[in-house]
């Protein structure tokens, strides 16, 4: 829509006649009916002031003729073989995409202000079999969620019966009434979908998302900003790289934190979270935080588990006493682990062995077991050190090193 300062009076004017009605209707629970039918005046008096004074002629957009009743039924108009079945092809799969996420983006908005749980199969179900029986009658493609579900908010609706009466009152408007929306502007149909939104912005959610995650607040104000001067496609995109920068962001620097024995227990904790926990003397344990130890971190995970390594040894020169002996990994959040992981393990033990340092593996997935036993790394390490939990490890290289220091 062409800016025009009658479209933009008209529809700055409705949109603040129905969120004052809304808000009336709010305050007083006895004048609940004017916000449900704040959204039909305003049609109808936008209606009656564009005709009364012939505005249309003057710049104000409105809906002009459309065709009443039914459309004629479109099957016979179908080609799947022609020569712009492929690019048809290509367009409808980014729509299905495009509207199928903004749906469920806008959807899940209005469950949660409402608390209902939104079930995305069910959603893509739904907007697929509609949108197929749609198209056999030359509908554009529907979403609803910024449409109807914003409509309906709007006006108050609580359960799907509003879908039924919506659905049997747009049957009679096409089949009686299209003459008479001739001259509604499109400024109040816009004005009606925008007053549902004040209602989807929580700053207060904001400000808690800053609070708890700062990435998490940058993707929430990229698909802000992006919606606002772009549109929705733009501001969902600028949320999914923001999301995917995180990922790999988190991927590539996994925590991997030394560990430490909380007195009189046998649970271990980095020490660095809980000062409280004591280092095991000639042990150094280890614990790497990732789910997937793979090529995008496996050489920033070996190369710190060496550095502290080669640390301690240089720290520990001419204190037999206080030298490692032993490392225990503590792979117990680590679920699955590709090749490059299998080859970092590798490296960290032959680095270890050439120090005369005994390695231990303690609790990893059963992928990652899967995959070790296939790969050498089982055949160097032995299959004595590899243990279920961190203390059974921690415990077998202290009995190593008291049996070592026997024979000596």
């Amino acid at each position: 829509m062409q800016w025009h300062p009658g479209n933009f009076f008209i529809g700055c004017s409705f949109l603040i006649f129905i969120l004052a009605m809304r808000f009336i209707g709010r305050r007083y629970k006895k004048l609940f009916w004017l916000s449900a039918i704040a959204p039909l005046i305003s049609v109808i008096l936008s209606t009656a002031a564009v005709y009364a004074t012939r505005a249309d002629k003057h710049g104000v957009k409105i809906i002009q003729k459309v065709h009443a009743g039914v459309n004629p039924s479109s099957v016979k108009q179908i080609h799947l073989n022609g020569p712009h079945t492929a690019e048809c092809a290509k367009i409808a799969i980014v729509c299905a995409v495009i509207a199928l996420t903004e749906a469920i983006a806008v959807g899940r908005s209005f469950a949660s202000i409402r608390g209902y749980k939104l079930d995305g199969n069910k959603e893509m179900l739904a907007m697929g079999f509609s949108n197929v029986a749609g198209s056999l009658s030359s509908c554009y493609v529907a979403t609803g969620s910024f449409s109807r579900t914003a409509v309906n908010f709007s006006a108050g609706a609580r359960s799907t019966m509003s879908n039924i009466i919506m659905s049997i009152t747009v049957f009679i408007t096409l089949e009686l009434f299209m003459k008479f929306l001739y001259y509604t502007p499109m400024a109040v149909l816009a004005s009606i979908i925008l007053s549902a939104l004040p209602g989807l912005i929580d700053i207060k959610e904001a400000c808690n998302i800053w609070k708890v995650d700062k990435m998490d607040f940058l993707t929430c104000l990229g698909a802000f900003v992006g919606v606002l001067f772009g549109s929705v496609e733009i501001g969902l995109a600028v949320a999914i790289a923001i999301s995917f920068a995180k990922i790999i962001i988190h991927s590539l620097r996994p925590q991997v934190e030394i560990l430490g024995r909380l007195q009189g227990t046998n649970i271990f904790c980095s020490i660095r979270q809980y000062p409280v926990a004591c280092r095991t003397p000639t042990v150094l344990t280890i614990r790497i935080d990732t789910s997937f130890m793979c090529f995008i971190n496996a050489t920033f995970i070996k190369e710190r588990i060496i550095n502290w390594v080669r640390e301690e040894v240089e720290a520990s020169d001419g204190k037999a006493r206080e030298r490692i002996q032993a490392v225990v990994l503590d792979m117990s959040s680590v679920v699955n682990i590709d090749t490059s992981g299998l080859t970092a393990l590798e490296e960290i033990h032959k680095e270890l062995a050439s120090l005369g340092i005994q390695m231990a593996i303690a609790g990893p997935g059963w992928n990652a077991v899967q995959k070790m036993k296939v790969s050498p790394v089982v055949d160097r390490v032995g299959e004595d050190w590899i243990f279920l939990t961190v203390g059974e490890a921690v415990e077998a290289c202290l009995s190593a090193h008291k049996g070592t220091a026997l024979e000596c």
